[in-house]
């Protein structure tokens, strides 16, 4: 169990400090000049002081006083009121920035806290949501390619994340199993005379049935008889499509379990699962008066949405002929992942071309009066994934590169690095040395860049054990593992309270350290793993610059060493942590 964060921890440090501020505020302005002023009130790091307040500029307009005689009287007022018990200096800059150094003892205080505390200072939500994330959402019958890489692999890290940030997290893998393609996929499994397709046999199973489709009218006739004998509940069909479902499910358990990916089959819950909701979707929205009929379909004119020509642009609900599409299926979702699911926030994790498609979806739910406070529905959206030349990454042919077969190769080439670097790793330990470098190579070159971009998939770059890579930052604690081994004996009766960071560098990554709860509150909040990325390759190089100016092991003394220990004890747990809210191992030797 989490020990609860103590009235030193990392974070009342810093926020012990944000709300003397803030009531210094009120004082000498009045309470609503400091509720204005709140966000400002909040500490930033400094290149020219331990944190940075820039509240007297915020506020200087709204009192109409200069910032700088802003700044002076709160200086004033934090000084009387017992500030530099915490601060060793509180400093005016430029044009009234506050600049605040923490004294020696207060800073390892705020460390000692953060190293007793075995989630390092990170606390809980004080009202958690329930959060119902959507993600990796493949199709049955169909192998995961590198499309599929964004998805899965941003959704796990937010889903764990979310998780450690005390939330309840429903994961939702929306797979793709109904519809009219179906059809043509079950029969082409009954002209096969197969009861299961062999490992590997996805891709070449479905573009063979979509070849018969296209080329042979007496298959496509059969195909359509059979998607109506599918949706009519036919047994026999019935007991095909399990057949295709359950093989699917198996492929993506061994894939998900390669990949660390927490997906588990409880957690599928693909498009059949709203058949038998979709006609009381529509029943409801006929009930509000949201539906009109446009050429023979019924569909929802969701208001402010238009198209090129600048006409109202339909949501499809229900197609001609009955049918149901995604947008139907979609808010079937969101009535049952709010309702059934009791969810509080809605994530969407699904590429930027569907952008437009979600917005119109929570437009209708809104309308619908489904999505309403306080529950918010979020599109996570990501960008693509790209090759050298800038384009849609492909193999030579021009297919899709198969997830698989990207885990294969990064296994491959990790293994030929850990050989060459760690040839005194027995076969087992380098098996799974390389298994967690190549998997943490994927993942980190994903989530280190900002998911609304795109990013080009280079090999070289992400095993690189330089720079801002998984393997830099994986080196980087099995080195600090390896330090702390030294002396197994001597590692385990360090007393953490000779923790006194005074050089340059240990101050520096000390408050690095402090930095981690602040980054993971951030993340969730925002959704932005590569916040977490570029936090925990700072740390690691703060780690660096640490090593390289303040001996440990051949530290003056004593009391010195066993507090180098310690700082680097508690980097190693912070980085292992870190990269473990990724989805990514921390190995102890490599």
């Amino acid at each position: 169990m989490a020990t609860p964060p103590s009235q030193t921890s990392p974070v009342s440090r810093v926020s012990q400090i944000e709300a003397r501020i803030a009531q210094a505020v009120d004082k000498l302005f009045g309470a609503e000049q400091a509720i204005a002023a709140q966000a400002a009130v909040k500490l930033s790091r400094s290149q020219h002081a331990d944190y940075q307040c820039n509240v007297a500029l915020a506020l200087a307009q709204k009192v109409k006083q200069p910032p700088r005689k802003v700044a002076e009287a709160l200086l004033g007022e934090l000084e009387a009121g017992g500030l530099g018990t915490v601060c060793e200096t509180i400093e005016i800059a430029g044009p009234g920035y506050l600049n605040l150094t923490l004294r020696a003892e207060a800073l390892a205080e705020a460390l000692l806290a953060m190293g007793d505390d075995a989630r390092l200072g990170v606390t809980s939500a004080a009202t958690p949501d329930t959060v119902v994330i959507d993600y990796s959402s493949p199709n049955v019958a169909k192998e995961l390619h590198v499309g599929h890489l964004r998805g899965t692999i941003l959704g796990d890290a937010l889903a764990r994340v979310l998780d450690h940030l005390g939330h309840k997290v429903v994961r939702q893998n929306h797979l793709g199993d109904w519809g009219t393609p179906f059809g043509m996929l079950l029969e082409n499994f009954v002209d096969d005379g197969a009861t299961e397709l062999a490992r590997g046999d996805w891709t070449t199973f479905y573009q063979a049935a979509r070849a018969k489709f296209d080329g042979d009218p007496a298959f496509a006739e059969r195909a359509r008889r059979r998607v109506v004998l599918l949706q009519g509940g036919d047994e026999e069909t019935l007991v095909l499509w399990r057949a295709l479902v359950a093989q699917s499910v198996s492929y993506l358990e061994e894939l998900y379990s390669r990949l660390d990916v927490t997906l588990r089959p409880a957690d599928i819950a693909g498009e059949s699962r709203y058949n038998d909701e979709l006609d009381g979707v529509v029943e409801e929205l006929r009930k509000v008066d949201l539906l009109v009929e446009s050429d023979c379909a019924l569909c929802v004119f969701p208001a402010g949405f238009k198209g090129k020509t600048g006409d109202p642009l339909p949501l499809i609900v229900r197609k001609q002929g009955g049918g149901y599409g995604y947008a139907s299926t979609d808010l079937a979702t969101i009535r049952h992942r709010m309702g059934a699911l009791g969810g509080t926030r809605l994530l969407y994790v699904v590429g930027a071309p569907q952008q437009l498609h979600l917005a119109m979806v929570f437009a209708v739910a809104r309308e619908a009066g489904w999505l309403k406070p306080p529950v918010v529905a979020e599109h996570v959206s990501f960008g693509a994934v790209l090759g050298a030349d800038k384009k849609m990454f492909k193999t030579r042919s021009g297919d899709n590169v198969s997830l698989s077969s990207l885990v294969d190769e990064a296994c491959v080439r990790a293994d030929a690095a850990v050989a060459a670097r760690s040839p005194s790793l027995t076969a087992e330990e380098r098996v799974a040395t390389a298994r967690a470098i190549g998997v943490g190579a994927l993942k980190y070159a994903d989530l280190s860049t900002d998911r609304n971009k795109d990013y080009v998939f280079d090999w070289d770059r992400m095993l690189a054990f330089e720079g801002n890579t998984g393997p830099y930052l994986q080196y980087a604690h099995a080195r600090i593992r390896s330090l702390l081994r030294h002396d197994t004996l001597r590692e385990q009766t360090i007393d953490p309270r000779a923790l006194r960071p005074i050089e340059p560098a240990e101050r520096a990554l000390a408050l690095e350290l402090l930095d981690f709860s602040a980054t993971v509150q951030t993340v969730g909040a925002q959704l932005a793993p590569h916040k977490l990325c570029t936090y925990l390759f700072q740390l690691a190089t703060r780690f660096t610059t640490f090593y390289e100016q303040c001996p440990v092991l051949r530290a003056d003394t004593t009391e010195i060493r066993d507090a180098r220990l310690a700082l680097a004890g508690l980097t190693a747990r912070t980085l292992a942590t870190g990269l473990g809210l990724l989805g990514i191992t921390a190995p102890e030797r490599m």
